[in-house]
């Protein structure tokens, strides 16, 4: 099968790989659609993330059509259109033609979305609902987040508007991406530029001239100095990118800051797949009863190393403009 393949001097190619075949507990899925996210060339790049490679061709979030099964798997018939996020639990990544997963972490997709649609959410989606699930929120508390025009940014903004929590502010660095939060319903007194000095003091005042209960980093590095800076003591800090700067991580020793460390490895550590499962299908009802929108999409181009190539520059970029970037297979 046609696959973007990393070499061993850890360079993408165009290469072809052998189709796998479904163990007794897997479906193979003919890959329609994939999505990409920063870790994709984060994990070339970062150390830590290298270490988890565990598959020379990359990618994990897809939507496609099953063509084959193994003897165990009854939930599922050849032909069900379905989505998932296959992290390191595939037999290979999704920049293929054809990827094998166990069962238990796939889902039949929304069924109001096209593939590249439904290949947009499922990394964005189940981090934000993790988020989302873990922090149990109430409607009281004041919550930051930074890169909120990012993939889980907006996922989870669209998640705490459909429950009726109101009580947060934004940053965002562009006009482009400011438009698309105000059109996700999000008011303007909401929504801080991080690019503007005194930022620190733009995010009290945006919080009533108060620090915040909870700060949700998808950024890192100085947003996350930023984002501890204006907690308050014994707040509430999610770690989502593991980018946290010693300067932010003494900040948010000495204030007593509860840390939260959200990462979708973490079932899979523990085998815990039916998790993906379950929250899939809990944005898949989401979805369909229009309680949220999917996310806005941008195809790329077709299964080929330029559109990878050009995807991961896109990301490194940071040049989204809130479009969840797609590739067609």
């Amino acid at each position: 099968m046609k696959a973007v393949i990393l070499n061993k001097n850890f360079q993408l190619e165009n290469g072809i790989a052998e189709k796998p075949q479904p163990k007794s507990h897997e479906v193979l899925i003919q890959i329609k659609a994939s999505g990409f996210n920063p870790i994709d060339y984060q994990m070339l790049e970062n150390e830590l993330e290298k270490r988890l490679i565990s598959s020379p061709i990359l990618g994990r979030e897809l939507s496609g059509i099953i063509v084959d099964k193994g003897t165990e798997v009854t939930e599922f018939n050849m032909g069900d259109e379905v989505y998932c996020g296959s992290g390191s639990m595939g037999s290979n990544g999704t920049y293929a033609e054809y990827i094998a997963v166990p069962a238990v972490i796939v889902s039949l997709k929304p069924k109001n979305l096209s593939f590249e649609q439904a290949a947009a959410i499922p990394s964005a989606g189940l981090t934000s609902l993790q988020i989302f699930t873990r922090l149990a929120l109430q409607p009281e508390q004041t919550i930051l987040v930074t890169g909120a025009a990012g993939g889980v940014g907006s996922f989870f903004i669209k998640l705490l508007l459909a429950h009726h929590i109101q009580n947060f502010t934004v940053t965002v660095g562009s006009e482009e991406n400011r438009q698309m939060l105000l059109n996700l319903g999000v008011k303007d007194q909401q929504i801080v530029n991080y690019r503007q000095e005194k930022l620190i003091e733009f995010l009290l005042k945006a919080n009533n001239h108060q620090p915040f209960d909870i700060g949700v980093d998808l950024v890192g590095n100085y947003m996350s100095e930023v984002t501890a800076e204006v907690l308050k003591i014994n707040g509430t800090y999610v770690d989502v990118t593991a980018l946290v700067t010693k300067n932010a991580h003494e900040i948010l020793f000495n204030k007593g800051s509860l840390i939260m460390n959200i990462s979708n490895y973490t079932y899979g550590m523990i085998k815990k797949y039916g998790y993906y499962k379950n929250s899939l299908l809990k944005i898949k009802q989401l979805i369909e009863n229009e309680t949220i929108l999917p996310p806005q999409h941008k195809i790329i181009g077709d299964l080929s190393l330029d559109t990878v190539l050009k995807a991961h520059a896109i990301l490194k970029s940071n040049q989204t403009q809130g479009h969840k970037l797609v590739m067609k297979h």
